[in-house]
Protein backbone atom coordinates (compact mmCIF):
# COMPACT_ATOMS: atom_id res chain seq x y z
CA UNK A 1 0.00 0.00 0.00
CA UNK A 2 0.95 3.75 -0.33
CA UNK A 3 0.29 6.27 1.64
CA UNK A 4 -2.54 8.35 0.49
CA UNK A 5 -2.64 10.98 2.73
CA UNK A 6 -2.02 12.67 6.38
CA UNK A 7 -4.85 13.76 8.49
CA UNK A 8 -4.19 17.02 10.33
CA UNK A 9 -6.54 17.74 13.00
CA UNK A 10 -7.27 21.78 13.37
CA UNK A 11 -10.00 24.21 14.33
CA UNK A 12 -10.09 26.49 11.51
CA UNK A 13 -9.59 24.87 7.83
CA UNK A 14 -9.25 28.36 6.17
CA UNK A 15 -6.47 29.67 8.30
CA UNK A 16 -4.74 26.02 8.77
CA UNK A 17 -4.60 25.64 5.23
CA UNK A 18 -2.65 29.31 4.63
CA UNK A 19 0.66 27.99 5.16
CA UNK A 20 0.30 24.56 2.90
CA UNK A 21 -0.52 27.05 0.13
CA UNK A 22 2.57 28.86 0.39
CA UNK A 23 4.71 25.74 0.22
CA UNK A 24 2.51 25.33 -3.23
CA UNK A 25 -0.74 23.16 -1.85
CA UNK A 26 -3.87 23.18 -3.77
CA UNK A 27 -7.31 22.51 -2.49
CA UNK A 28 -8.40 19.52 -3.87
CA UNK A 29 -11.09 18.95 -2.67
CA UNK A 30 -13.44 20.17 0.61
CA UNK A 31 -16.68 18.48 1.75
CA UNK A 32 -18.17 17.77 5.27
CA UNK A 33 -18.85 14.25 6.35
CA UNK A 34 -22.31 14.79 9.19
CA UNK A 35 -21.83 11.11 10.09
CA UNK A 36 -18.14 11.70 11.20
CA UNK A 37 -19.24 15.54 12.22
CA UNK A 38 -16.05 16.76 10.60
CA UNK A 39 -15.08 19.24 8.05
CA UNK A 40 -12.28 18.32 5.23
CA UNK A 41 -10.25 20.18 2.89
CA UNK A 42 -7.99 17.81 0.88
CA UNK A 43 -4.91 19.40 -0.37
CA UNK A 44 -2.98 17.95 -2.50
CA UNK A 45 0.98 18.82 -4.05
CA UNK A 46 1.73 16.90 -6.72
CA UNK A 47 1.36 13.10 -5.50
CA UNK A 48 1.33 14.48 -2.28
CA UNK A 49 -2.20 15.03 -0.27
CA UNK A 50 -2.73 16.58 3.25
CA UNK A 51 -6.50 16.22 4.68
CA UNK A 52 -7.22 19.05 7.25
CA UNK A 53 -9.88 17.81 9.67
CA UNK A 54 -12.49 20.60 11.62
CA UNK A 55 -14.93 19.70 14.11
CA UNK A 56 -18.50 20.31 12.96
CA UNK A 57 -19.82 19.35 16.31
CA UNK A 58 -17.53 19.21 19.79
CA UNK A 59 -18.24 15.55 20.23
CA UNK A 60 -17.51 14.15 17.40
CA UNK A 61 -13.89 12.66 17.11
CA UNK A 62 -12.09 15.32 15.87
CA UNK A 63 -13.63 17.88 18.37
CA UNK A 64 -12.78 14.92 21.27
CA UNK A 65 -9.57 14.77 19.65
CA UNK A 66 -8.46 18.95 19.37
CA UNK A 67 -10.08 18.88 22.94
CA UNK A 68 -7.66 16.43 24.43
CA UNK A 69 -4.66 16.81 22.21
CA UNK A 70 -4.84 20.25 20.29
CA UNK A 71 -4.27 20.09 16.95
CA UNK A 72 -1.66 18.33 14.93
CA UNK A 73 -1.51 14.72 12.94
CA UNK A 74 -4.48 13.04 13.90
CA UNK A 75 -3.77 10.08 11.16
CA UNK A 76 -1.79 8.18 8.20
CA UNK A 77 -3.54 7.11 5.35
CA UNK A 78 -3.07 4.00 2.80
CA UNK A 79 -4.15 3.12 -0.44
CA UNK A 80 -6.27 0.22 -1.02
CA UNK A 81 -7.81 -0.98 -4.30
CA UNK A 82 -9.96 -3.89 -1.72
CA UNK A 83 -10.50 -2.51 1.56
CA UNK A 84 -12.43 -5.73 2.75
CA UNK A 85 -9.63 -8.08 1.58
CA UNK A 86 -7.37 -6.05 3.68
CA UNK A 87 -9.27 -6.15 6.97
CA UNK A 88 -9.90 -9.47 6.42
CA UNK A 89 -6.46 -10.32 6.15
CA UNK A 90 -5.14 -7.39 8.97
CA UNK A 91 -8.01 -9.23 11.25
CA UNK A 92 -6.70 -13.15 10.39
CA UNK A 93 -3.35 -11.64 11.45
CA UNK A 94 -4.66 -10.48 15.17
CA UNK A 95 -4.30 -6.41 13.94
CA UNK A 96 -6.81 -5.04 16.55
CA UNK A 97 -8.95 -3.04 14.03
CA UNK A 98 -11.55 -0.01 14.97
CA UNK A 99 -13.59 -0.69 12.31
CA UNK A 100 -14.20 -4.51 11.20
CA UNK A 101 -16.03 -3.53 8.03
CA UNK A 102 -15.73 -0.21 5.81
CA UNK A 103 -17.70 2.69 5.95
CA UNK A 104 -18.35 6.08 4.12
CA UNK A 105 -15.76 8.42 4.16
CA UNK A 106 -14.45 11.71 2.40
CA UNK A 107 -15.21 12.14 -1.16
CA UNK A 108 -17.12 8.76 -1.48
CA UNK A 109 -14.54 6.73 -0.65
CA UNK A 110 -14.51 3.71 1.77
CA UNK A 111 -12.55 4.00 4.71
CA UNK A 112 -11.98 1.89 7.80
CA UNK A 113 -9.55 2.40 10.58
CA UNK A 114 -6.83 -0.08 12.68
CA UNK A 115 -6.62 0.86 16.62
CA UNK A 116 -2.95 2.94 17.15
CA UNK A 117 -1.78 0.47 19.43
CA UNK A 118 -1.33 -1.69 16.26
CA UNK A 119 1.58 0.76 14.72
CA UNK A 120 3.44 2.46 17.38
CA UNK A 121 0.47 5.08 18.96
CA UNK A 122 -0.53 6.27 15.30
CA UNK A 123 -3.94 5.92 14.19
CA UNK A 124 -3.84 3.98 10.53
CA UNK A 125 -6.69 4.22 8.21
CA UNK A 126 -7.24 2.27 5.17
CA UNK A 127 -8.54 4.31 2.08
CA UNK A 128 -10.02 2.28 -1.02
CA UNK A 129 -8.75 4.38 -3.65
CA UNK A 130 -6.05 3.84 -6.36
CA UNK A 131 -3.62 6.23 -4.92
Amino acid sequence: MELHHVGIAVSDLEAAARPYYALGYELEAKDTVESQGVSVYMLRSGHSRLELLAPTRPDSPIGKFLDKRGPGVHHLAFATGDIRGELERLAGEGTPLIDAAPRPGFGGHLVAFVHPKWSGGVLVELVEAAH
